[in-house]
């Protein structure tokens, strides 16, 4: 998704908080980029267009299932409270996925809109996002209860104070994303490799990597954005600030004749300050999805069993029951796990390795960095090519 739970030091805007200034390269440098999910392979792409030379390496392939990118679906939403910057961020990621999905000629983002439900007279992390909507002439539309019902008779109203619908949001078809991405990277000019890598270090620079089919290759600069897999690489500098944890996603087969209303509900995001449960209808007939934004056990991405936990599915059960009726003895028929690569305070990472001169380091995604991919690539591609200084937000050092 996900909704999350982490604090978010607030920032007016991202170009505002923009103070570091990190090494940049000229227009045909020679750049590798490692990682080909939502980060790597949106900075690769946009990297690609500014005139790079560039490789993308990927150990298993774009949207696998071991990935954090992987899955059918992911939630496009702006709402974080008093966070401007990612608000900024995510308009900017909307305006790129509905212009690339063109070039793509395939369709990415579903416009369902995100229903928020609030318990109390108060949910700070809706209310204190309404003036940035405001501001971008987006803005949520305040539901009654009585008014959920009447829109809304799926849902059960019951605990809720009011609800919030962000129009402008809605989900993004992930595993078919990363997929086109690395396709219109290759088809642009790119060159893609599937390996896994070693870094070869040579004091202050990386001086190659060698790959698992044998070769070794060299550039001038080397990003690395491998998801929940950062903190393996270079255990010294991310072993304590990078974390893999275990995330379950579940499907729902609805009853049947009824799966009509419930492919129609906009995604959803049920506030209560616990398990941070959210939902995306309707996403490639494959049931109805619910999510655990709750942080799970430490989970090892690579060998790591991709199974449920009976504890977590029970309570998901119940909620299920409790929140849209129609599904109390709904059957599971299926189920992922996501591991979440987590940052300590759940803001992204963006920064030069603090022992190389040309080592770059893009990750802490946090649960909520899928739908930022287009416009983190962005700004990724703007402050390698020297138009931008990176964000302290996203320092090493914050």
């Amino acid at each position: 998704m996900k909704a999350s739970q982490n604090t978010f030091a607030p920032r007016s805007s991202i170009d505002q908080a923009a103070r570091k200034t990190l090494p940049s390269f000229g227009k045909h440098a020679n750049l590798i980029v490692i990682g080909a999910g939502a980060f790597g392979g949106w900075s690769a792409l946009h990297l690609l267009r500014r005139g790079f030379k560039v490789t993308l390496i990927d150990a298993w392939g774009p949207g696998n299932s071991r990935s954090s990118s992987g899955d059918e679906t992911r939630v496009i939403r702006s709402t974080y409270g008093s966070n401007e910057a990612y608000f900024d961020l995510n308009v900017r990621a909307l305006q790129l996925w509905k212009e690339n999905e063109v070039r793509f000629r395939k369709k990415l983002f579903f416009n369902t809109g995100v229903l928020w439900f609030c318990y109390g007279e108060k949910t700070p992390l809706v209310d204190d996002s309404l003036p940035f909507a405001k501001k971008h002439t987006m803005q949520y539309e305040y539901l009654t209860p009585q008014e959920m019902m009447v829109r809304f008779p799926a849902i059960s109203t019951q605990s809720l104070h009011h609800a919030y619908l962000d129009p402008f949001g809605g989900y993004l078809m992930a595993r078919e994303a990363t997929r086109c991405v690395q396709q219109s990277f290759v088809k642009e000019g790119g060159n893609y490799v599937q390996a896994h890598v070693k870094p070869v270090m040579n004091n202050q620079t990386m001086d190659s990597i060698m790959l698992s089919n044998g070769n070794q290759l060299r550039a001038d600069a080397y990003l690395f954005a491998c998801g929940a897999w950062l903190g393996e690489l270079f255990p010294t500098v991310l072993g304590h600030l990078i974390t893999c944890t275990k995330q379950e996603v579940y499907y729902f087969g609805t009853p049947a004749g009824t799966a009509p209303s419930f492919d129609e509900l906009p995604v959803w995001v049920d506030v209560d300050g616990t398990d941070f449960y959210y939902g995306i209808p309707g996403n490639t007939h494959r049931g109805f999805k619910i999510g655990v934004d709750l942080r799970g056990e430490i989970f090892n991405p690579t060998t790591g069993e991709r199974t449920h936990t009976p504890e977590a599915l029970d309570k998901a059960r119940k909620f299920i029951g409790y929140r849209f009726p129609a599904l109390k003895d709904a059957p599971l028929v299926e189920y992922r796990v996501c591991p979440y690569e987590n940052a300590p305070d759940g803001n992204f990472i963006f920064d030069l390795h603090p022992e190389t001169e040309n080592v770059f380091l893009l990750g802490g995604g946090s649960g909520h960095g899928f739908k930022h991919g287009p416009a983190l690539g962005e700004l990724v591609a703007d402050v390698l090519s020297g138009n931008k200084k990176a964000p302290d937000l996203f320092s090493l050092h914050r």
